[in-house]
């Protein structure tokens, strides 16, 4: 059965499966580096950009789409609210400013990047505490139906064509639900093999909600939020370099092909023009294949690379407790 080229979301969109992230986890890499690696997923088809005003590297991403040559309506964008825009009347502020370094009119996709909010400097950097970490806005980080009502606005003003969350686990999204106007499209969360997440893939299947794996590969996060840094990832386990071998192509391909066929989107990144054209490519699995992979790790063995919980001092992810809590 042939991968799908495409998904169709709650909002009517459709979002290419095939992606590309411009998260730029190397501060070595000179500047231009990102605008040259999307003018290369372009070149080899990929229509679907993937970035954050976090990332840094929304102007680049702009500059790449300006000067490809293809036209605006056939590339899909992603960008997503920083926590420093979380208070509602800041919402439009914070698309407003990543739509200017973009060059758009309009983003295709807008996630509200985290649930939990910092508190902003007058220009929408974070306050930090003397440690360097940053100075969480409690009742906000509670709160995060009240920015997604300011984000819904953003869809009637079609700067928006649809929104969603990222990082977000089933009790936050439920809770999101029940006074949503606008049900979150998209829910982009760290997935691989070593987290396959199958409570939260079922539950957003359930509700109508497309996953697009970021990090699809193990990741490599920014060392304020990398719990396992240094630990062997998906890549170098036994079992996906065993399959690579089997079926004759990189272990990534294997990562990224299970994950386009439990009917996900990625976002891989790379800056190598290689390997950007690589990630294209997909493997259908062998159905005892798949489900191999599929129970590489179970929920008690999964390892998450991803997670701000010691940064901030609370768990975004519990699904026992919504944290933060008592405060």
């Amino acid at each position: 059965m042939p991968f799908p080229e495409s998904f169709k979301l709650s909002s009517g969109a459709h979002i290419p499966a095939i992606g590309f992230g411009t998260f730029q986890s190397d501060s070595k890499s000179p500047p231009g580096t990102c605008k040259q690696a999307v003018l290369d997923a372009l070149k080899v088809g990929i229509r679907h950009i993937d970035t954050a005003y976090s990332y840094g590297t929304e102007k680049e991403v702009g500059e790449a789409i300006s000067e490809s040559g293809i036209p605006r309506e056939e590339i899909f964008v992603v960008t997503k609210l920083h926590n420093t825009f979380h208070r509602p009347a800041d919402v439009k502020k914070g698309l407003d400013i990543s739509l200017e370094r973009l060059g758009l009119d309009y983003v295709d996709l807008y996630l509200m990047h985290f649930p939990h909010a910092y508190v902003p400097t007058e220009n929408f950097d974070t306050v930090r505490q003397p440690n360097g970490k940053p100075v969480i806005d409690y009742p906000l980080s509670k709160d995060y139906s009240a920015t997604w009502n300011a984000m819904e606005c953003l869809v009637d003003e079609g700067k928006a064509k649809s929104i969603g969350i990222s990082n977000f686990s089933i009790l936050k999204t439920r809770r999101l639900l029940e006074s949503a106007r606008i049900p979150p499209a998209v829910n982009q969360v760290e997935l691989h093999p070593y987290l396959p997440q199958h409570k939260l893939l079922g539950f957003c299947k359930e509700n109508n909600i497309h996953v697009t794996a970021h990090s699809p590969l193990g990741g490599a996060p920014v060392g304020v939020v990398a719990l396992h840094a240094g630990e062997p990832g998906p890549l170098d386990d036994p079992l996906i370099i065993e399959m690579a071998g089997k079926y004759k192509v990189p272990p990534s391909q294997i990562l990224l092909s299970w994950a386009l066929q439990r009917g996900t989107s990625i976002v891989p990144k790379s800056n190598k023009p290689e390997r950007i054209s690589l990630n294209t490519k997909a493997t259908q699995l062998e159905d005892q294949d798949f489900k191999k992979v599929e129970n590489l790790r179970d929920e008690a063995s999964s390892l998450r690379m991803n997670d701000p919980k010691n940064h901030i001092g609370f768990d975004i992810y519990n699904e026992e407790v919504e944290e933060p809590v008592g405060l």
